[in-house]
């Protein structure tokens, strides 16, 4: 029987130095669905990834596991191929010069800078992921005059050129503008129609829209909540993640919050 779970976690515990900022974790996340993990900073969550990255390793225990793609112990090379990752460091690394045409392809080879030698398969998969990803416009832009918001897309497809299993999007809309917010959003939503599926760590309850089929709430290296968006996303809830009152409204599938007046 094939395993349906990409991710086992039980009974997990990380440090970093003598800071636990993973307590106890117990979590399962299936290949069928994207996945939204949502806290404040300093929850945890970018040191989740960290674990799923093999860039933190667990404190073994006879009661705890840890298994990505059904493996206990997986090569980092497969790792890479499998799972794609698109944090804000990324941009630092990229020369302004750079087109995007060549920044996505260089994801084939693992580097952030122009390839010289390159095969016409290579022409074909570029060609192939900026017209599913409709941004045939960025393709001959120097990187450094994008918006902030193209940067992050063209960040995305070069991510998903080896067509991972799986895409690991780390705060994709930390400080953007409202327009450029917006674009990342709705060209996000656009993936779920390709075979990768996505999970999506922010801050940001903007961030959660239809294709999400589950919400995890992480607050202290704990989950304090995990279901489907309709039982997950509510004012408790929101209370206990961020310590304020709020009210929460869905609206065409989007989620907004609004600060309740304060009394004291």
């Amino acid at each position: 029987m094939v395993n349906k779970f990409w991710f086992e976690a039980k009974n997990i515990n990380c440090f970093k130095g003598d800071y636990r900022v993973i307590k106890n974790l117990n979590l399962k996340i299936a290949f069928s669905e994207n996945v939204i993990l949502i806290g404040p900073n300093g929850s945890g969550k970018s040191s989740l990834v960290e674990v799923i990255n093999r860039n933190i390793y667990p404190v073994i225990t006879n009661k705890s596991k840890l298994k990505i793609f059904d493996k206990e112990l997986i090569n980092l090379w497969e790792l890479r191929k499998r799972i794609s990752t698109v944090n804000n460091d990324i941009k630092n690394r990229i020369n302004p010069n750079l087109q995007v045409f060549d920044l996505i392809l260089s994801g084939l080879y693992g580097r952030y800078c122009y390839v010289s030698k390159k095969s016409e398969r290579d022409f074909y998969k570029v060609e192939d992921i900026i017209k599913n990803m409709n941004i045939s416009n960025l393709s001959k832009k120097n990187f450094s005059y994008l918006s902030d918001g193209e940067k992050q897309i063209s960040l995305i497809a070069r991510a998903l050129i080896k067509k991972p299993n799986i895409l690991i999007l780390d705060e994709p809309i930390a400080n953007l503008d409202y327009k450029s917010k917006f674009f990342v959003i709705d060209k996000i939503n656009e993936l779920s129609k390709l075979n990768t599926k996505i999970l999506c760590v922010t801050h940001d309850i903007s961030m959660i829209t239809t294709i999400y089929d589950r919400v995890i709430m992480l607050k202290d290296g704990k989950i304090i909540a995990d279901g489907i968006q309709n039982k997950v996303i509510n004012s408790e809830n929101l209370h206990k993640l961020y310590g304020i009152d709020v009210e929460v409204i869905k609206n065409n599938g989007f989620w907004t919050i609004n600060r309740l007046s304060n009394n004291n």
